[in-house]
């Protein structure tokens, strides 16, 4: 047997190993302390929002520390996520301006589902039933096991382990009993001047204006050789409009405010039994948590809810005011975004110079100033909605068309909608008589900007978007899973 030094080979191998694994531990159990994390994570208030949190200080004590949400619990998923994020942090503190890294939008739902484990949270929650859940953590919890393919546990905690400042449920709107419901038949308001005006909603002192948008014809859609263009915005048609006012903004929480005053169904155990008139079909229940995210309701847009409580609102907003308003048709969302334009945007500049998805814009910057001014969207929002008047207008006076919250319209989602008009033109058009999800115009505070161009088309996701939600049947008015969207109201020239 070869020997090294008067000792055979082996037992200098085995004292080697041995030392390799107790050194190899060691470096685990260093590299998993709280303090050891903070030195890669530049997060201004990470520690901060972890203490404040109830992974922190709770009832029995227990502390949850970094790795035991952020790695799965043990074996090799552990050391390869280990392995996966220590490359990523180590790489971003030495390489990257952790100044200009967007932390509001790391802690978001649709990132952090990338750095926590359900494995890790069912690790010390093994008990989903225990003694004094309430009935609704009850129902959840049921939801949750009937869908772990599409609902994680952050999808409902995730403030657990960072907590961040959120706006309770507006309790004294919830507490008031409604109004009773003055049921006005709405009287055609003819040939009256067609002029921009300023709505305010009867019974309150919550105002909006509204612009009078000139009918006419343009091209709508985008040519084939616009920058990233997609597929379902073509092929371009010529259509003719009627004349319409549109919002100047998108719907404020103020003014959904006052609809949900009036109709809002508040607590199920409430009202109702002396108040003939409310209408339990078209009253908007509460939502569950904070609508807004805890960003502030007033003057910014209101979102989360359905296109079916968007298409009530509209219903109330006319029966209220004896006027005609709707959500505008796709035709007239475009028509009224381009005011004119025919470019990609209704201001100049070419969206392949704009995008991020481009490596190189990514790498060198982009002069974003211009569309900056006139958008609120993924480059300048910090990945929250902004007051609804932010920024300049476009040519007709409209504020936000491109950014802060997409909008609904009242057509049925087609990919193939403008082959199915003429070449020879349209006027007024619909959309398609009947679908199942609708049509969604406009960027928002999480876009690129390459889907800020006035031609950009989307839809809405129903199933997605209440995939969180644990009702049977899931919710008509809001949304658990969508904080994007919003809409503006038009209403109807009567001659």
């Amino acid at each position: 047997m070869k020997k090294l030094g008067g000792k055979p080979l082996w037992l200098s191998g085995f004292i080697l190993g041995i030392g390799a694994i107790l050194l190899g531990n060691h470096a685990l159990k260093i590299t998993a302390t709280d303090r050891f994390c903070d030195i890669c994570h530049t997060h201004p208030h990470v520690l901060d929002s972890w203490k404040k949190s109830t992974h922190f200080k709770n009832k029995s004590g227990v502390v949850t520390h970094c790795v035991e949400c952020h790695l799965p619990p043990e074996g090799w998923p552990y050391l390869r996520e280990k392995a996966r994020l220590g490359v990523r942090d180590a790489y971003g503190t030495l390489f990257k301006d952790v100044k200009r890294i967007n932390w509001e939008a790391k802690s978001r739902l649709e990132n952090a589902v990338h750095y926590t484990f359900d494995a890790s949270c069912r690790r010390c929650h093994s008990d989903l039933f225990s003694k004094n859940l309430t009935s609704k953590g009850v129902d959840a919890h049921v939801y949750y096991l009937k869908n772990t393919a599409g609902v994680r546990c952050i999808n409902c905690h995730l403030q657990v382990g960072h907590y961040q400042e959120m706006a309770k449920v507006d309790t004294a709107i919830l507490a008031k009993k409604p109004q009773k419901r003055v049921r006005i038949t709405r009287r055609p308001l003819l040939n009256v001047p067609f002029e921009n005006y300023t709505e305010t909603i009867p019974g309150s002192q919550v105002t909006f204006d509204m612009i009078a948008i000139p009918g006419g014809k343009f091209l709508m859609g985008s040519p084939e050789t616009e920058s990233c263009r997609e597929s379902d915005e073509g092929p371009q048609r010529q259509v003719t409009l009627s004349q319409f006012w549109m919002s100047k903004t998108e719907v404020t929480w103020a003014e959904w405010e006052r609809y949900f005053a009036e109709r809002g169904r508040g607590k199920r155990e409430y009202w109702a039994k002396d108040v003939d008139e409310l209408d339990l079909v078209t009253g908007p229940t509460p939502p569950y948590g904070s609508p807004d995210q805890g960003w502030g309701k007033g003057a910014r847009p209101a979102i989360t809810m359905t296109h079916y409580a968007a298409t009530q609102y509209c219903e109330w907003l006319s029966e209220a005011t004896g006027k005609l308003y709707r959500l505008p048709t796709e035709a007239e969302w475009e028509y009224a975004c381009r005011a004119g334009s025919g470019d990609p945007y209704f201001f100049k500049g070419d969206p392949v110079r704009y995008t991020r998805r481009k490596l190189w814009n990514r790498l060198a910057g982009v002069d974003t100033s211009l569309i900056a001014s006139y958008a609120v969207y993924e480059a300048n929002s910090n990945s929250r909605t902004a007051p609804v008047a932010q920024g300049k207008p476009n040519p007709f006076g409209l504020f936000n068309m491109a950014g802060n919250v997409a909008e609904f319209c009242l057509d049925y989602y087609d990919p193939h909608v403008l082959s199915s008009y003429s070449d020879q033109g349209v006027v007024d058009p619909r959309g398609p008589e009947s679908g199942s999800e609708h049509v969604i115009r406009g960027g928002s505070f999480k876009s690129d900007a390459a889907d800020l161009r006035s031609a950009n088309r989307d839809f809405t996701r129903t199933d997605a978007w209440l995939m969180t939600d644990p009702q049977n049947p899931k919710s008509l008015w809001w949304y658990s899973d969508c904080v994007d969207v919003g809409f503006r109201v038009v209403r109807v020239y009567e001659k």
